[in-house]
């Protein structure tokens, strides 16, 4: 931790708020303090310490109704949880960590092993920390939070999703003619505007392929309107890349043009590979026919196709323009094909 770590003690008592600020603070740690449990948890939301030294009899909150409410959020379920209990009271350090404390601290305080008991909770969590931190870097936001939450297990389940194929045009052209670090810079671009507007609209990026990004709506996290997310998505990426292509022409940088293709329907979602390198993916027709769609945005002249699927999931806020039927490599049954018009 760069800064000083913070610690919120949660005690009734004066005197033990007193012993435990002047102790930790000798120990280079910065408190905060609240004297019943509704207090904690707004000190909790507002303070974010990384640790709690918790009292379990206090007035208004007891600590276990602190302990139950903290777990059930998963914006503080991580942080960790010292229970403040008297030499004798066995029966509520039992309770307590059942309930997903990560320690106690018998009363009266020493301070050696207060020092040892609330630097070992913090050298957890800042193990724990580390580890989201590396999920997120290799895995969607949505995904990781899955895996957090559920853990990692191999195979799949059906649902229903909405999947969407950006693809950057002319990409081959655009690397003949340019510097190779330029490139790179422009993909990276790219990444950052489609991922974080995928991110925005409850979606994930599952798969990067060179130029070509495929992304879920609806899986792992499941939404009942995941089409509209996606085409709402797809209208955002496209009016930040007129944004972005604004900027690189007063620069006279590369510019980027892409075609998105957005298909639904039931697909199986899980993780496949093995035990120690696995994938989350979705496996079904949309997925291929969402990258066939954006392949067909270069032939219809129109920056994001949709299937009939999608389309009928769309409420009216927004404009469809029908293509005509097609019959896609692949597939034996024609698509009804539909354009998206971006409003003005």
């Amino acid at each position: 931790m760069d800064q000083k770590p913070k610690i919120l003690i949660v005690d009734d008592e004066p005197f033990n708020v007193d012993y435990l600020e002047q102790e930790l603070e000798e120990l280079d740690y910065e408190t905060v303090s609240a004297s019943n449990g509704q207090e904690a948890l707004e000190k909790i939301q507002t303070e974010s310490p990384d640790l709690v030294l918790l009292d379990i009899m206090m007035p208004i909150l007891d600590g276990f109704a602190v302990l139950s409410r903290m777990k059930a959020d998963s914006n503080l379920r991580n942080i960790p949880v010292i229970i403040i209990s008297a030499m004798n009271d066995l029966q509520s350090v039992v309770k307590g960590i059942e309930q997903g404390a990560e320690d106690y601290l018998p009363k009266p305080f020493e301070p050696v092993l207060l020092h040892a008991r609330i630097s070992s909770s913090l050298e957890k969590k800042r193990l724990r920390d580390e580890h989201r931190r590396l999920i997120r870097t290799f895995a969607d936001k949505e995904v990781a939070e899955e895996l957090m939450k559920s853990g990692f297990s191999l195979g799949g389940k059906h649902t229903r999703i909405t999947a969407m194929f950006t693809d950057i045009r002319n990409f081959t052209t655009i690397t003949e003619a340019n510097d190779p670090v330029d490139v790179i810079e422009l993909i990276n671009q790219y990444y950052l505007i489609v991922i974080e507007t995928v991110q925005a609209h409850g979606g994930n990026v599952n798969q990067m392929q060179g130029d070509g990004l495929m992304s879920f709506f609806g899986a792992p996290v499941s939404y009942s309107d995941h089409a509209q997310r996606a085409v709402h998505s797809a209208l955002e990426i496209r009016r930040q890349l007129v944004a972005f292509n604004n900027a690189q022409a007063e620069k006279n940088g590369l510019q980027i043009d892409i075609g998105i293709g957005i298909a639904t329907g039931r697909v199986v979602a899980g993780y496949a590979g093995t035990q120690s390198r696995a994938s989350y993916i979705c496996v079904g027709d949309p997925v291929n026919l969402s990258a066939r769609l954006e392949s067909h945005t270069k032939t219809a002249k129109k920056p994001i196709v949709i299937d009939e699927n999608t389309c009928k999931e769309l409420d009216v806020s927004i404009q469809v323009e029908p293509l005509g039927e097609e019959v896609f490599k692949g597939k034996t049954v024609p698509v009804q094909v539909y354009s998206v018009v971006a409003s003005q």
